[in-house]
């Protein structure tokens, strides 16, 4: 064991802490429909049908004029053809159009405007065009039926700029998975703390990652450390599809909530091996996963990414998507112990080809100015003792919204 994991008898890799909590979760199967004004983002329940073609008509393309292709065989640059302007198409007439209009009856094509001249009532005619030269046909786009988007698929502000042009007015979407956030700890207070007490931040914190990363989030008040106080509002919060406790989580006289978790349900797993963050637990109660992260910022933070993250995706039907990443160099030595993977906090340089990277703090799950001032992290593998200066790393970028 090393001082990473301290406590602990022994700890779980994270890709099988993960593995574990998956095997025990069930996507969510409840829907709504929304207003497409409304469905940025969101999951699609079922598949989108075309409720009618795109365009439906068939749509001038360019501004120019309709005419009937034969009466431009002839035209060149050099013996422009000669037409009448009129309000219909035939006998020698063209008839004004712009971009969008509705094809007059009895045209063929467009001669766009750049290869026309007009004289008065008539139009001079530069080039020849064929049937169906610059007009989009019915259909061009979107047939009437076709199937848009399966169920599954996040949509995107223009999936909906389609959805709308092909005539829905609605979708029909999974909810978003209802969290509550619960911190615990009596010494936690919202504002001008007195010695001995602390701000509350990690639940704030948490809260407004999980509405970035999918889910419905209720911020709790601060549960103390009682056995009691905290299986009750464990209790209470089981109608909601994920519950997060910050605080609370390691293996110290007032670590309360893995034995109240183990007593309500089943706890999967208690001890994940990556630093900081290693007194995270994973949980279930009835047909709820908990995870209770950490009480330091730094620990609660990464346990949010690596472990409450991923559980919206699948809890929500959310699409995995993995974090931004950026190749740099580093600037110094990243110490780390083997035996836990550990995920070090750096700032970027992106004005030297190629970038830099420089440690914030590589020790310190307390001190949450090493990620609040961090443009992202390096992940070390278990197996590795450090990386040294002037290594390429990878480094990644924890913020996306999605």
């Amino acid at each position: 064991m090393t001082d990473a994991t301290a406590g602990f008898d022994s700890v779980t890799p994270l890709p099988g802490a993960l593995e574990t909590l998956a095997g025990a979760c069930s996507p969510i199967d409840r829907t709504e429909q929304l207003a497409l004004v409304a469905a940025a983002d969101r999951v699609l329940a079922e598949p989108i049908v075309a409720q009618q073609s795109i365009p439906a008509y068939e749509r001038v393309a360019m501004d120019g004029y309709a005419v009937v292709p034969a009466d431009t065989f002839e035209a060149s640059g050099r013996a422009p053809a000669v037409l009448t302007i009129g309000d219909s198409v035939g006998n020698g007439t063209a008839v004004p159009v712009n971009t969008g209009d509705e094809l007059p009856d009895g045209a063929g094509a467009v001669v766009k405007i750049e290869a026309t001249e007009r004289q008065g009532d008539r139009v001079e005619l530069f080039e020849r065009v064929a049937g169906g030269d610059n007009v989009a046909p019915v259909g061009e786009d979107v047939t009437d039926d076709q199937t848009l988007f399966e169920t599954g698929h996040q949509l995107r502000p223009s999936d909906l700029a389609l959805c709308k042009a092909a005539g829905l007015a609605r979708v029909t979407v999974y909810e978003r998975p209802a969290v509550s956030v619960i911190p615990t700890g009596e010494e936690l207070v919202q504002t001008s703390p007195d010695p001995g007490q602390t701000i509350e931040t990690n639940g704030q914190m948490v809260t407004q990652y999980v509405e970035q990363w999918g889910g419905e989030a209720t911020y709790n008040e601060t549960v103390p450390d009682d056995h009691a106080k905290l299986s009750a509002k464990i209790r209470d919060d089981l109608d909601h599809d994920v519950i997060v406790t910050t605080g609370g989580s390691s293996v110290g006289d007032r670590d309360l909530l893995p034995s109240v978790v183990e007593e309500l349900g089943s706890l999967l797993v208690h001890g994940v091996a990556i630093s900081p963050g290693h007194p995270v637990g994973l949980g279930m109660v009835e047909e709820t996963p908990i995870v209770v992260a950490p009480g330091y910022p730094v620990a609660c933070l990464i346990a949010a990414v690596q472990c409450v993250r991923p559980l919206l995706k699948q809890v929500g039907h959310l699409p995995v998507t993995p974090l931004p990443t950026t190749n740099a160099t580093l600037t110094r030595k990243l110490p780390s112990e083997p035996g836990v993977q550990t995920f070090a906090r750096v700032t970027l340089d992106q004005t030297t080809d190629p970038p830099t990277a420089t440690p914030t703090r590589t020790r310190g799950a307390g001190v949450l100015s090493s990620v609040a001032l961090a443009d992202g992290w390096v992940v070390i593998d278990s197996a590795s003792e450090g990386i040294p200066r002037d290594a390429m790393v990878t480094v990644e970028n924890w913020e996306p919204h999605r």
